[in-house]
């Protein structure tokens, strides 16, 4: 039996397929300027086929469809161009968390760290890739916008659509911003949690890309409304699902060390959810341990136990499942094609029970 090409898997071998072609054509362009800038194409490319769910471009593409999209090559494209958003966005992220890997590979910075460091190079290898990553991420954000507008669709179909992609590239960079500022302030509250969660990762990974695929398809308010009823409380529960395997995570499936969150000092609405509910002292142990990147494996047993035990954790389990149930009831009542509605209500199920 063949695959249909509308099938989630077969989806994901097109978008790879249109994010590998177009960075062959970029890895031209590139060394075309400079034999140097062979690494700079290696490692975008690897970095960006190397992993990922493809979420976004899934969400993008049965948002289009579910508006009554025609399928085509063209908007696959389209959607791809999501996923270089997303690169550009964990590129950054990694900087700024100073994590060590991604995806159980050396993440960019180090990447381009160890690079100098081989080579012998002057000045600081710490330094060299932190303005690697700086730079290797801007330009995937920069190629994002290129792939979105060669894509091939109409200008009039990717007219309407600028509007949405421009928001959600906005809404992520602040809401990492607000991300550094949490951190830097110390601000435990869960409404202060609950919006860096919107901002840095829920609009963007279900709400805005569901509303990028009705605007290239025209779709009326309706629609739209119903993509935010459903996509946003979605974008949510992936988070919280994201803030847990942060913490409790298998590092053998996750890719990362075992709690870098609380290496990291990511106030999360799990986090929050724990100062809520530790007396004075756990609170006391916690904000002390949070934001230590010398914390050992003991240590983060210490915070897990702590978290687990203040009832934190399960708080944001029942919050991710309050969640999913708002979002699958606005599914239900959208005005959308039903073949769409189907593999939409499966991606919603594989954002929130993952386990990477």
């Amino acid at each position: 039996m063949t695959t249909s090409p509308l099938e989630p898997a077969d989806l994901r071998t097109r978008v790879d397929k249109a994010l590998a072609a177009f960075l062959a054509g970029q890895q031209d362009r590139l060394l075309a300027i400079d034999p140097a800038l062979a690494e700079v194409a290696a490692t975008v490319t690897e970095f960006v086929l190397g992993g990922g769910k493809r979420l976004r471009p899934a969400f993008a593409y049965w948002g289009f469809r579910g508006a009554g999209g025609a399928d085509s090559d063209g908007v696959v494209a389209a959607v791809a161009a999501l996923e270089l958003v997303q690169a550009s966005a964990l590129i950054h992220d990694d900087l700024m968390d100073r994590s060590d890997t991604r995806r159980g590979v050396p993440s960019v910075h180090r990447r381009f760290e160890k690079l100098h460091a081989g080579a012998g190079w002057r000045g600081s290898a710490g330094g060299f890739g932190d303005c690697a990553a700086v730079l290797l991420g801007d330009l995937a954000l920069v190629w994002s916008d290129e792939l979105l507008h060669g894509c091939g669709l109409p200008l009039t179909d990717l007219a309407r659509a600028r509007p949405v992609f421009d928001t959600m590239r906005t809404e992520v960079t602040v809401g990492q911003y607000l991300d550094v500022l949490t951190q830097a302030t110390g601000d435990t509250s869960l409404e202060r949690a609950g919006k860096v969660a919107r901002f840095k990762s829920a609009k963007y990974t279900v709400e805005r890309p569901l509303l990028l695929g009705a605007a290239l398809a025209g779709a009326g308010p309706e629609v739209s409304a119903a993509y935010s009823a459903f996509g946003l409380p979605l974008g949510e529960a992936f988070q919280l699902r994201d803030d847990v395997l942060g913490v409790f995570g298998d590092p053998a499936q996750t890719g990362k060390p075992a709690g870098d969150d609380l290496r990291e000092g990511k106030r999360t609405y799990l986090v929050a959810s724990a100062f809520g509910a530790l007396d004075e002292a756990g609170r006391s142990e916690l904000e002390t341990a949070l934001g230590d990147p010398r914390l050992d494996d003991a240590g983060v047993e210490r915070l897990r136990a702590a978290i687990r035990d203040s009832g934190a954790l399960a708080a944001t389990e029942a919050r991710i499942e309050e969640l999913m149930a708002g979002s699958l009831d606005a599914l239900a009542a959208a005005p959308i094609d039903g073949e769409a509605r189907e593999v939409l209500h499966r991606l919603a199920e594989a954002a929130t029970r993952r386990s990477v």
